[in-house]
């Protein structure tokens, strides 16, 4: 199979798995910056075809994590650009603060991985929202399989304990003791 047909076929396997990669990471109200992230990636797929290796996906998402922090650097300045200049419509509205019974469900979750570093974030949303071993890990991260199972191992121990820290916060503000 020529590079060509090697890309062609990669991208028709993997576009929407990575489509759904930059969408879970830039989050709603992200559409144009997700298509253009996904562009970037297949951009540098094909130049890099003669790169690509036989089981692309995880090379790809590695690709993409590089496409997502330029993009995510490049909202950063272009917010702080508009909270300078003050003339956008999101620095004019104050914050709206949702009550508790506002929260959707599972969003505990949502936000004790929040509460990781983003290299943890990132290791432990590649092995279960995208689903990866820890082999296709280390091509993603870029790093060895070692190094890959043992940050994914650190990760884990840290969600757990950020888990743990907010059930004793939420025990210890309601007044219950289990």
């Amino acid at each position: 199979m020529s590079t060509d047909e090697a890309f062609a076929a990669a991208y028709r396997a993997h576009y929407w798995a990575v489509s759904r990669f930059v969408a879970r990471r830039l989050g709603a109200g992200e559409t144009h910056e997700v298509e253009e992230v996904v562009a970037e990636v297949f951009s540098i797929a094909w130049r890099r075809r003669a790169e690509l290796p036989e089981n692309a996906l995880p090379w790809l998402y590695g690709v993409a994590r590089n496409c997502l922090a330029n993009t995510v650097r490049g909202l950063g300045r272009y917010r702080r650009l508009l909270h300078r200049i003050g003339h956008h419509e999101a620095t004019r509205h104050g914050q709206v603060v949702t009550g508790p019974d506002a929260d959707a469900p599972g969003a505990w979750v949502h936000e004790a991985l929040a509460r990781l570093s983003p290299a943890d974030q990132e290791a432990l949303r590649l092995t279960t929202w995208e689903e990866l071993g820890v082999d296709d890990l280390a091509v993603a991260l870029g790093c060895g399989r070692s190094a890959a199972a043992m940050r994914l191992h650190r990760a884990r121990r840290r969600l757990r304990a950020e888990i743990d820290r907010m059930r004793m916060n939420v025990t210890a503000g309601d007044g219950t003791h289990d």
